[in-house]
């Protein structure tokens, strides 16, 4: 349940003990937003992995450590900004040793939005950087394409200011060192263009 006067120390308890979905069975917690309190800018990713399941903290593993290197490419400081998920535990399935990452259903999404919406609510952002498909069709609606609107300011009536762009982890994926770094330079590309409209 979201506390009646919410402050981030309290919505990260109460978000410890949900159960709205199943997916507090298999993740080891509920990794919670952390940044900024009042920061201009929230980034907003589809759900934690493995390394953030550890250690409860998002944007911490492979990704983060990506998103990190852009950030820091396009002079934005991520000591000033917040971020978040859009599911909060990590949905996975066995693979050997190893925990394979799945996508979060629509039900999943759903049942962590009002967590989300809480966060948004509390930090007044005045942009969300929505990271991949499933944190900009969480708030854009399904029909949203990041392939063919990525690095765009999108209003919608009663939210921030938005922008969406690729997840750090589908740069990892990349097929092959080329491709991979093609890839950064537009995600980097599409964060300067956040840093100048922070300026600005």
């Amino acid at each position: 349940m979201i506390p009646e006067q919410p402050t981030l120390p309290g919505l990260k308890a109460a978000a410890a003990g949900c159960e709205a979905c199943d997916l507090y069975k298999t993740g080891t917690q509920t990794v919670f937003g952390e940044g900024a309190v009042h920061a201009k800018v929230m980034f907003v990713g589809e759900q934690p992995g493995d390394r953030e399941d550890v250690e409860g903290k998002p944007f911490v593993g492979p990704a983060g450590r990506l998103l990190d290197e852009a950030l820091v490419a396009a002079g934005i400081d991520r000591t000033r900004v917040y971020i978040t998920n859009a599911v909060k535990h990590f949905k996975w399935k066995p693979a050997g040793k190893r925990r394979l990452h799945q996508k979060p259903n629509a039900a999943e999404i759903s049942a962590c939005r009002p967590w989300l919406d809480a966060e948004i609510s509390l930090i007044k952002p005045g942009i969300l950087v929505l990271l991949g498909a499933t944190a900009a069709q969480a708030m854009l609606g399904r029909d949203f394409r990041v392939s063919t609107q990525r690095g765009q300011f999108i209003e919608r009536a009663g939210l921030p200011l938005m922008m969406a762009t690729v997840h750090p982890s589908s740069i990892l994926r990349a097929p092959d060192d080329e491709s991979r770094e093609l890839e950064m330079a537009a995600f980097i590309r599409d964060l300067q263009r956040l840093a100048t409209r922070l300026k600005g």
